[in-house]
């Protein structure tokens, strides 16, 4: 496996080469049966569009959003399906692949035999975990368009937003990922994942909560998410989703700083 990124980092030099080596050796070692994984990853939030978003949606009727916008419930709960689906395409790489590798596989103890740094190897490997995400979103905004929950102008904008969700969510995985000690403790990850599918201004407005709940709701990453994507697609962004993006912007630095950091840590023994 290391051979693979051998080859590159004797004809590239500087970090960003030495990180997309990285992700290169995942695009080398994919197998048939991998590509059914994503492809799976991709029907779960789509379900939950169809089955909610319009099923539901046919006896909640129209929505009034804070900012005036009326609109259908499935155009309400797109929006957050798609960060959900960008979300959970990035943790999916990096907590449990990425703690088999690392733990188990040995993985990473060969890769810095090389040149290769812990902090451009947790780059790389969000780089790839970024690959899943961006597939995850752009099929998902298409079929947004297709059902007229969006128009095509918004999804080309609210795609490079889905994008900053994985990354952001790919880097806390990576970083929380470091301090698991068995599979075990990835119950309490699914366990936190699942809270915040449910409890992020998902399928109800914040503002139904009651103002303590709220309060931490909105504090949540993917709540910030689904209201950077919601803003987007539905009024077409604006100064407010500013503060959204610091926020995952914020997230992404610390997660691929606290990553890096415990990757030295655990392998540079």
């Amino acid at each position: 496996m290391v051979s693979i990124v051998l080859p590159r980092l004797i004809s590239f030099e500087g970090a960003a080469r030495r990180s997309v080596s990285v992700a290169e050796r995942n695009v080398a070692a994919l197998r048939s049966a991998y590509w059914v994984v994503l492809i799976s990853g991709f029907f779960e939030p789509l379900l939950y569009l169809l089955s909610i978003g319009v099923g539901v949606g046919a006896l909640v009727g129209d929505l009034t959003l804070p900012g005036g916008e009326v609109v259908t419930y499935a155009a309400f709960v797109a929006p957050a399906m798609l960060a959900s689906s960008a979300m959970s395409g990035a943790l999916a790489e990096t907590t449990f692949n990425f703690f088999g590798k690392m733990k188990y596989m040995k993985l990473y103890d060969g890769i810095l035999a090389t040149p290769v740094k812990p902090f451009e190897i947790a780059l790389g490997e969000l780089g790839w975990a970024m690959l899943r995400g961006t597939a995850y979103s752009a099929a998902f905004l298409a079929i947004m368009v297709a059902l007229d929950l969006t128009s095509a102008v918004r999804a080309l904008v609210a795609f490079p937003a889905a994008v900053l969700v994985g990354f952001a969510f790919g880097a806390l995985g990576m970083a929380l990922s470091t301090f698991m000690r068995s599979w075990q403790d990835f119950d309490l990850m699914g366990s936190a994942q699942f809270t915040l599918f449910l409890f992020s201004g998902t399928f109800v407005p914040a503002e139904a909560y009651p103002s303590v709940l709220r309060w931490v709701v909105e504090v949540t990453p993917l709540y910030r998410s689904v209201e950077l994507i919601r803003g987007i697609s539905v009024s077409g962004g604006g100064w407010g989703q500013l503060v959204d993006v610091l926020y995952l912007v914020g997230i992404t630095v610390l997660g691929l700083v606290v990553a890096g950091r415990r990757m030295g840590r655990l392998l540079c023994k």
